[in-house]
C-alpha cells in the first residue's frame, strides 16, 4: 500500500508542478481563463498569479512525507474547486477555454476535462483518506533505500517515458502542420470555386467568412443580463441583421462601440445589429452599457465566431431575412462601416477586397498562395510609409528606418485580443524556424508592457497605444500587418487576420 500512495503522490506532483510552471510562463493566458470561467475582471489577475503559486506549493508539500498530507489536502481542494467551476461552466452551456497546462494544452473545458480532475480528485482523496501518519513513504528516503540495479531500472524507466512524450509532442506537431496545410488547400479549393464559394455582391471574391447565399448558422446565447438570444429571435423583425463580433480586449472594437450605439438606435427600422462578444459577462457590460448597447450576447469560447469563419475582431456579416449569408465578412472599421451603409441603402456598393490574383506568385516570397483578406493601405503600394517612431519594451525609442535595407513586416497587435492570443504560437513558431527570405517583425502593439513581456516575442516590440500608427497605415483591427521594403516604402495591401498574416509573413 506504501508503494501505491507514493505513486499517486508522486502523479499528483508531476500534476501540479507542470501546471503551475506553465501557468506562471503565461500569465496572460492564465488571467484569461479566470475571467472566462466567471470570476470579475478585478479578481481575474490576482487570482491568475496565486492559483500557479498554490499549485506549485502543493507540487513540494507532496514529497517529503512530513507534509504530504496536506500537500493532498490542498491538492484535493483545488481539485474539486476544478471540477465545481468546470460543472457550473458546462451546466450553463459554456465551454470557456481551461488553459489547465498553459501554453503546453489548452482547450475548451469539457466532460474529458471534468472526468480527468475527477480521476485526479479520486487519487488525492485516497492519500488523505489514510490520514496524516498514513501518507506513505518520504520520495526521498524511498530513493535512498532503491538497490543500484533499482536505481538504473528507474532511470531507463524515466528515459523511456521522456522519449515517449517527445515523440507524442513531435507527431502533434506535425499534424499541426498538415491541419494548416489542408486550411489552406480548403481556402485555395473556395477561391477556385472548387468548395462552393459564391462571390459577393460587387464581383469581388470572398475571402473570409462562410459564401453568400449559404445558411446561417444557428445560436443559442446568453446575453448581458441572462437573456437568451438566438438567430431566429433576431431575424424575428423580418428585418437584416448584422452580426458585429468583438472581444473586450479588443482596441479597435472599443472604438466602435459609440458608433454601433449609434446605428442601433438610428437604424433600428431598417436591420437589427446585434453583437457577438466573448469573456466576463462584467467587463462587457461595464463597455457596453457605458454606449447603451443592446443585443449583446457573449459566446462561451469561439464557437459561433468559428461557426461564421471569423478571422479577426472587428468583423461583421450579414444575414437575410430567410436566414442566408447577405454578405462577405468584412473586417475591420471601413469595412464595417461600408457594410452598414450599404444595408441600409446609403451606399450603392460593398467595400472591395484585394486579393492576389490566383496562379500568379507572390512578388515576396515566389509562392502561389490562395487569396487572403485585404484591404488597401491608407498610403498605395510603393509610397513612402508612413513614420513609425515609438517607445520599446525597454523604453528605448524604434523608427521605422531601423529596418532599412531588408523587408519589415509590421504587425498590428493586442495582446488583449483574442485573435492575437489564438495566433500567438504560430507566430512564436515563425520566429523560431524563420524560412529564408521572410520579412523581419516589427510588433505594433498595444495593452501594458507587462502583458507585451508576457507574449515572450523574441521580435521588437512598441507600445500604440491610441493605434495611431495603425490608422496611418489604414488598418482597422488586430490582428493584421503590412509589409514594408527594404527602401521604406509600402509593398503589400493590409491583411487581415491570422492567416492572411502568416501568410504574408511567410509562413505558408
Amino acid at each position: 500500500m506504501n508503494t501505491v500512495l507514493l505513486i499517486a503522490r508522486l502523479v499528483l506532483t508531476v500534476v501540479f508542478a507542470v501546471a503551475g510552471i506553465s501557468k506562471l510562463t503565461d500569465r496572460e493566458g492564465s488571467r484569461q481563463a479566470m475571467s472566462d470561467f466567471g470570476l470579475p475582471a478585478a479578481l481575474a489577475a490576482p487570482f491568475g498569479l496565486l492559483l500557479p503559486l498554490a499549485e506549485l506549493a502543493v507540487a513540494v508539500a507532496l514529497v517529503p512525507a512530513a507534509t504530504a498530507w496536506w500537500g493532498a489536502v490542498g491538492a484535493l481542494a483545488l481539485l474539486l474547486l476544478f471540477v465545481a467551476g468546470i460543472g457550473v461552466n458546462l451546466a450553463r452551456g459554456r465551454k470557456p477555454e481551461c488553459h489547465c497546462f498553459g501554453q503546453l494544452h489548452s482547450a475548451p473545458a469539457g466532460w474529458k476535462t471534468l472526468a480527468r480532475n475527477g480521476a485526479l480528485t479520486a487519487v488525492a482523496g485516497l492519500v488523505v483518506w489514510q490520514g496524516k501518519d498514513g501518507a506513505g513513504p518520504s520520495a526521498l528516503s524511498w530513493i535512498g533505500e532503491l538497490t543500484a540495479a533499482q536505481v538504473i531500472a528507474s532511470i531507463l524507466g524515466l528515459v523511456a517515458l521522456a522519449l515517449l512524450a517527445g515523440q507524442w509532442w513531435f507527431l502533434l506537431h506535425v499534424l499541426r502542420q498538415i491541419g494548416r496545410l489542408l486550411v489552406r488547400v480548403e481556402a485555395l479549393e473556395a477561391n477556385l470555386g472548387v468548395g462552393g464559394a459564391a462571390p459577393s455582391g460587387n464581383g469581388a471574391q470572398q475571402t473570409a467568412g462562410l459564401p453568400v447565399g449559404s445558411e446561417a448558422p444557428d445560436f443559442n446565447l446568453s446575453g448581458l443580463h441572462g437573456e437568451t438570444l438566438t438567430l431566429e429571435s433576431l431575424r424575428s423583425a423580418g428585418k437584416l441583421v448584422l452580426l458585429l463580433f468583438t472581444d473586450p480586449g479588443c482596441g479597435p472594437c472599443t472604438a466602435m462601440l459609440p458608433e454601433i450605439g449609434r446605428w442601433q438606435e438610428e437604424y433600428s427600422e431598417k436591420l437589427t445589429v446585434s453583437l457577438i462578444s466573448r469573456g466576463d459577462p462584467e467587463e462587457n457590460r461595464a463597455k457596453m452599457g457605458e454606449h447603451g448597447l443592446s443585443k449583446v450576447l457573449l459566446q462561451g469560447d469561439w464557437e459561433v465566431s468559428e461557426a461564421y469563419r471569423v478571422s479577426g475582431t472587428p468583423s461583421a456579416v450579414l444575414v437575410r431575412p430567410d436566414g442566408t449569408i447577405g454578405s462577405a465578412m468584412m473586417g475591420g472599421a471601413e469595412a464595417i462601416e461600408a457594410l452598414l451603409a450599404h444595408a441600409v441603402g446609403e451606399r450603392p456598393q460593398l467595400p472591395v477586397h484585394h486579393p492576389q490574383a490566383q496562379g500568379e506568385p507572390c512578388p515576396n516570397c515566389g509562392k502561389i498562395h490562395a487569396a487572403a483578406p485585404t484591404l488597401p493601405a491608407a498610403k498605395g503600394v510603393g509610397e513612402p510609409a508612413p513614420e513609425i517612431k515609438l517607445p520599446d519594451l525597454e523604453g528605448n525609442t524604434v523608427e521605422l528606418r531601423d529596418f532599412s535595407g531588408e523587408q519589415t513586416l509590421v504587425l498590428f497587435w493586442n495582446p488583449g485580443c483574442g485573435f492575437c492570443q489564438q495566433m500567438l504560437p504560430d507566430l512564436k513558431e515563425l520566429e523560431g524556424d524563420r524560412p529564408e527570405g521572410a520579412p523581419k517583425l516589427l510588433v505594433v502593439s498595444a495593452g501594458t508592457e507587462e502583458a507585451n513581456r508576457e507574449m515572450g516575442l523574441s521580435s521588437a516590440v512598441v507600445l500604440d497605444q491610441q493605434f495611431t500608427v495603425g490608422r496611418a497605415f489604414g488598418a482597422s483591427g488586430t490582428p493584421s500587418a503590412v509589409l514594408v521594403d527594404q527602401e521604406g516604402k509600402v509593398a503589400s495591401d493590409i491583411a487581415i487576420g491570422a492567416p492572411a498574416v502568416l501568410e504574408v509573413a511567410g509562413a505558408s
